[in-house]
């Protein structure tokens, strides 16, 4: 087995066949790492053979020459994105069928990764006892998560963490979409450790669980088996797929030359430095304060250069603008927030003129009333496409009273039948309320799915 890498699948404990596929091997003479994680995307016909497909393409490009690795990745992605639309067309029991993945490219000679990501799988940087999710998830849920309004347990138990914004097979032609692959590089230092997993782990697996099993001793495949065990311990709802990537050299340590009787050898600052710090100064003398001060703001400015430099490094990466939410829109979620009883009156004193929504408004509540005293107009901003209110799935009861939505795509998301509404307005709403239901899996149903009853009102049901 290779100490640098070691990957591996499996289909859990409640699903019958396994969608997810994984690459783990080394190209170009050894000189590079090719890591990939592909997810069949699940509830079409078909995930399995998109995964296929974008797997062989994968490959077929990366073993090629190349000048730049990013390039390189994102042609990849391109060349599986086509592959899966071509098997789309050879049958209409694939009309949908689609895929997400991560793919990593290290270089350990150079101590350097590169990466391209489309979906929710996810690749992380394991460094010096600290787990840093580099890639984004391309989701609804993990926009919540990243926007820090949802923690990662509320996450992880978010009935629509499943929905993703992107995959390969989507769009025909991605090649028009600039922020469709986010790509981006990094160290990859000596005794570093890249995590390139499905949704399957980090669905089931918080952050210290993972960190609790990377930073134990042991193999790359001990632990790559200690992480799909334990996800399915918890339940293993997923295929559950896990590629280790391993900088195998040794970190540098530095030790501090000895100055002999004959001539020194000429050292650098650092080494200097070093010296200083282990080895005091034969003569001390009261006139040497200077000297004194200075070394000592020698050795603040070495210590604050190296942490800087051990820290997992900030990564460029593609991703839309978010706008700032503003001042009212702050307000109006702090009120909801704070609320002691079960209503929350909103005056037109309070906020004046339309509150304007580049982020959603969510509601965490078990049972609110939300009630508008005089004209409280929630007005969509400029570019924004997503909801104004979220109702989370821990809501049972909530009632909106006297609120006007404008020129919002969808007006209000809500999970299951808990909403209520009286005098409820929407202006120019392509839709005023997305409704969706969460049912037990491999369950059969029969019967009429409850809806919302309301006027003249456009419901959207998934």
């Amino acid at each position: 087995m290779n100490e640098q890498f070691f990957g591996l699948s499996d289909t859990g404990k409640q699903r019958e066949n396994n969608e997810d596929l994984f690459i783990a091997q080394q190209i170009h003479g050894n000189k590079f790492i090719l890591a990939s994680v592909i997810d069949g995307v699940g509830g079409y016909a078909g995930g399995e053979i998109a995964a296929e497909q974008a797997k062989v393409a994968i490959i077929d490009r990366a073993e090629k020459p190349f000048n730049e690795a990013i390039p390189m990745l994102a042609e990849c992605f391109h060349l599986a994105n086509e592959r899966v639309i071509a098997e789309r067309k050879r049958s209409d029991k694939y009309q949908k069928m689609s895929c997400v993945a991560t793919v990593a490219l290290t270089d350990i000679s150079a101590n350097q990764f590169y990466y391209a990501h489309v979906g929710d799988t996810r690749l992380y940087l394991f460094r010096d006892g600290s787990l840093v999710k580099i890639s984004h998830d391309q989701s609804f849920v993990g926009f919540l998560e990243e926007s820090g309004r949802l923690s990662e347990q509320a996450a992880m138990e978010h009935p629509r963490r499943n929905e993703i914004n992107k995959a390969l097979g989507f769009e025909g032609n991605i090649n028009q979409y600039t922020d469709y692959i986010e790509t981006g590089q990094s160290p990859f230092l000596p005794g570093d450790l890249l995590l390139l997993c499905s949704d399957g782990l980090s669905d089931m697996l918080s952050s210290t669980e993972m960190i609790s099993i990377l930073g134990r001793s042991g193999s790359l495949k001990e632990k790559t088996r200690l992480l799909i065990d334990m996800a399915n311990e918890k339940g293993g709802r997923d295929n559950v797929t896990v590629v280790l990537v391993q900088n195998d050299k040794t970190p540098q340590r530095y030790a501090a030359n000895k100055v002999t009787e004959s001539v020194a050898k000429p050292q650098s600052v650092v080494e200097q430095l070093e010296q200083s710090a282990i080895s005091p100064p034969v003569h001390r003398k009261k006139n040497n304060v200077a000297a004194t001060i200075f070394a000592i703001l020698a050795l603040i400015f070495l210590a604050t250069s190296v942490y800087l430099y051990r820290l997992p490094p900030v990564v460029k990466t593609i991703m839309p603008a978010k706008k700032i939410p503003g001042k009212e829109e702050i307000k109006l979620q702090q009120v909801i927030n704070d609320a002691k009883g079960k209503s929350v009156i909103l005056t037109d004193t309070s906020f004046a003129g339309p509150v304007i929504i580049n982020q959603p408004i969510i509601i965490d509540k078990d049972s609110l009333l939300l009630k508008a005293k005089g004209n409280i107009i929630l007005q969509c901003d400029t570019g924004y496409n997503g909801p104004a209110i979220i109702l989370s799935s821990k809501c049972r009861h909530i009632v909106l009273d006297s609120l006007s939505f404008s020129g919002f795509t969808t007006g209000i998301d809500v999970t299951g039948n808990v909403l209520s509404l009286k005098n409820v307005r929407f202006n120019n709403c392509k839709s005023g309320i997305r409704q969706s239901f969460t049912l037990a899996d491999k369950k059969y149903f029969s019967g009429q799915l409850p809806v919302l009853k309301v006027d003249s009102l456009p419901v959207k049901t998934k």
